[in-house]
Parts: C-alpha cells; sequence; structure tokens
C-alpha cells in the first residue's frame, strides 16, 4: 500500500507536468474509519468508512490551484489532472504563489515517531461493544441517572506527498478514543449532563473503558445542586481539560495568514512580553506517540522543535511559504503540531490548596475571542473554590476581557497535563478575574 499510494503521488504530479504545469504537489491518501456508539442497553450506530482520494496543488504560467478527486482510476485521473491545468491557466496571476524552496526540505529528522498501534485492526466487533457495555455500566451505577450513551472509534491513515522539486514523503498513523455522555434526573425539570472521552494513537496509556464510565458519572454528579454563580473579582482556576482552549486562543493569533489579513493581536509582539512570566511553550512535531506528531508538515517543510513562547516572551510565528513570501518572513511551518507547556511543581489539589478562594472552570460554555483585539467572552461552568477545596457547582457565569491582559495574570501553573493530548496543557491559575454572575 505504501508504495502504491507514493506511485500514484508521482504519476499525478507527471501528468500535470506533461499536460502544461510548471510545477506540481500530490498528496494522496486511504483511511478506515470505524464506530460504534451504544445508547440506554443497546446498540445504536455502527458506521466504517473507508476513503482513498487525491489531491494536486497546480502552478501554471505564475496560476496557482487545488483539486480533489476520490477517483483514482487512472484513465480518468489523467483527464482529471488535465482538466485541472486548463482551469488553473484562467485565473488570476499571483505572485507569491511558488513551490516550497527544496532546501526547506532538508533535515528531516531520522526518528521513528511509533503512531501505529498494530493492536486496532485486531480488535473484534464483540470486543469493542463490550467495552461500551463496560462504560454504561459503570457510567449508569446511580439512581438518578436517566440515560447514558457510550461509544467507541478508531481509525488508520497513509498518505504518501509529493512534488515536482524533489519532496517524497509518508505519513502513517492510527487514532483511537472511547467515552461515555450521561444525563441525570434533578427534580421535576433539570436534567444535568457530563461527559468524558480519551484518545490518542495508541491503545495502552489510556485509562479503561469502566474508568471513563465512572468518570463520566463523577462528573454529572458533580453538576447536581447547580447554581448561578456570584459576580466578583476573583482568582480562576483552569481545569487541565479546559486550559488548552486558552493556549489554543493565542496560538491562533501567530499564524502568517493571520498576521497579512491583519487579524491578530499579536503582529507586532515578536520579541517582546505577551504574558507573565510564567508561560513557556514550546511546539513538539517529533514526540513519539503523539497525536499530531509529523516528519513534515503539508507544505513538505522538514519538522523541528519550536519556541513559541519562553518565560513570557514571544519567540515565533507559524509561517508559511506563501504568507512568509507576503511578508517578507522566513518559513517555519504553517500549522501546529503537539503543544507542551512548561509545567509548574505541583497537582491541582496543591494549587487549590493555595488558591483558597476563587472559581475553579472546568469547561467553556460558548463565547468568542477576537482575534484582531485580543477581547473574549466566555460562558463559564465549574466550581466555587472554598478553603482550598471544591465547593458548590455553579453555571450561567461569563468571563470577560482581554487574552494579553489576562496571561499577564498568570501566576501559578500545575504539574498535570492529560497525558494522551496533543495540549500539553496543565492546570492554570489566574489571579483577579472579573466573573458575572448573579
Amino acid at each position: 500500500m505504501r508504495d502504491q499510494l507514493l506511485q500514484q503521488a508521482r504519476d499525478a504530479v507527471k501528468t500535470a507536468l506533461s499536460v502544461g504545469a510548471d510545477d506540481a504537489c500530490a498528496s494522496v491518501s486511504s483511511g478506515r474509519a470505524l464506530e460504534f456508539k451504544w445508547r440506554d442497553e443497546k446498540l445504536e450506530k455502527v458506521q466504517e468508512d473507508t476513503t482513498r482520494s487525491l489531491g494536486i496543488a497546480l502552478y501554471v504560467n505564475g496560476r496557482f490551484s487545488v483539486h480533489s478527486t476520490n477517483d483514482l482510476d487512472p484513465g480518468r485521473l489523467q483527464r482529471f489532472v488535465g482538466d485541472a491545468v486548463d482551469l488553473t491557466r484562467a485565473l488570476e496571476p499571483d505572485e507569491y504563489r511558488k513551490m516550497t524552496p527544496p532546501e526547506l526540505y532538508e533535515g528531516q529528522a531520522q526518528v521513528d515517531l511509533d503512531l501505529v498501534d498494530p493492536t486496532l485492526a485486531q480488535l473484534s466487533r464483540e470486543q469493542r461493544i463490550q467495552w461500551c457495555r463496560d462504560m454504561e455500566a459503570a457510567s449508569r451505577d446511580h439512581e438518578d441517572v436517566i440515560s447514558a450513551t457510550t461509544g467507541f472509534a478508531d481509525s488508520y491513515g497513509l498518505s504518501a506527498l509529493c512534488t515536482s522539486n524533489g519532496f517524497e514523503g509518508l505519513h502513517e498513523g492510527t487514532s483511537v478514543a472511547w467515552g461515555s455522555e450521561v444525563t441525570l434526573r434533578e427534580g421535576e425539570n433539570r436534567r444535568p449532563e457530563a461527559w468524558w472521552w480519551v484518545g490518542g494513537s495508541h491503545r495502552d496509556g489510556l485509562p479503561e473503558p469502566e474508568a471513563v464510565g465512572r468518570e463520566a458519572l463523577r462528573r454529572g454528579l458533580a453538576r447536581l445542586g447547580s447554581t448561578r454563580g456570584p459576580s466578583k473579582r476573583t482568582v480562576m482556576v483552569v481545569d487541565r481539560e479546559s486550559s488548552g482552549s486558552l493556549i489554543g486562543r493565542v496560538l491562533s493569533a501567530l499564524t502568517a495568514g493571520a498576521i497579512q489579513q491583519k487579524r491578530s493581536f499579536l503582529a507586532d509582539r515578536l520579541g517582546e512580553v505577551i504574558s507573565s512570566t510564567s508561560l513557556s511553550v514550546r511546539d513538539e512535531p517529533l514526540r513519539p506517540r503523539g497525536s499530531n506528531s509529523r516528519l513534515f508538515d503539508g507544505e513538505g517543510i522538514a519538522a523541528r522543535p519550536m519556541q513559541i513562547i519562553e518565560d513570557g516572551v514571544l519567540k515565533s510565528f507559524y509561517v508559511d511559504t506563501y504568507y512568509g513570501r507576503k511578508l517578507g518572513m522566513q518559513p517555519t511551518t504553517g500549522s501546529a503540531s503537539n503543544i507542551i507547556v512548561g509545567l509548574g511543581d505541583r497537582d491541582c489539589d496543591a494549587l487549590l490548596d493555595e488558591v483558597g478562594e476563587g472559581i475553579y472552570v472546568t469547561s467553556w460554555l460558548g463565547g468568542n475571542a477576537n482575534g484582531t483585539t485580543g477581547d473574549f467572552s466566555f460562558g463559564v461552568r465549574g466550581h466555587l473554590i472554598e478553603g482550598g477545596r471544591l465547593g458548590a457547582p455553579v453555571e450561567e457565569m461569563n468571563v470577560s476581557g482581554n487574552l494579553l491582559d489576562l496571561f499577564g495574570r498568570l501566576v501559578m501553573l500545575g504539574n498535570d497535563p492529560v497525558p494522551w493530548s496533543s495540549f500539553q496543557v496543565p492546570t492554570l491559575v489566574f489571579e483577579d478575574v472579573q466573573f458575572s454572575g448573579s
């Protein structure tokens, strides 16, 4: 299969050049995905998808276009590429659209990222269903539960990338995830809900299905008695499963596309302080078994670790070749891989004990962030922090402000990132944050 996909990518590039393209970049991918859903003691859904497709980027007389098809019959594919080249000739020229410089392909790491779990292909239908049943049994182990939905999903993908200026590469990986969603009865009208899903490239290292079901139930029970929290300025502690969303808001402003299109509040801040000195962030594409690990990006640029923020100072942008040319910036890579945040030295319980009083955020409920200004407003759900411990559950609250100001108030980090997540972000503690509630 590996040789076949690579040869199909080569053939597509060769065909494009033979019918008039100056350059071409082709990607051929093949994949399989299988999903089981179990709801209220019966199998509700089984879905299996298999895909094979080709995408090709064409450079023709200073013009550029991208096309895709899932019909890989050699004869029809040749006609498809020929028609695509003809269509490209009709477009407006774009002087910044050029092939990735070959020197950016150089230095690719010679390491095994271990991204394929071979045990997934050996799993039986019965085993997948049994895990769903185990999760449901654990999730329903309380008289207030009225419904539980569990699921198991896994996938395999292989892709080949080939360019007309000398790059060839393969990327192969698996993914697996399972989880449970619980609905409980509270009084006449309230129906609190909670869920927990886990996933990664490999099955081992993830919590057992029964443990996932128990945790989903625990989270649901913790929502019983929720009220609207008080309006106040206080310490905000963000749970490790929600803290990655805040880091992601910052990263979205660090792409060259956002900068060039004036959609980034960090466009002019390279080399400047953008957070408290507590924050350091790096991009780590070569992390073994990382969900977003890779040897090269979508342009073939060799993957390298990159420091994004160091002790609060912005060090790097995500720069692809196209927007790099427009901005006069050296390309780095066009997108994030695995995000690693520098850790503190205490777990969440120890942080709560030091905080004493505040609000613990377990999830964000809607809202938005303006990438141009950094202003944000998010709905939040969580718990009061009372006497250094989690107290009453709260909801229907809102936190708003500016991301630069917020990260300037970052005072502590935990040592507890979710081990299987591509965002290795621990519990975050911010001081003097404004909450709107009752």
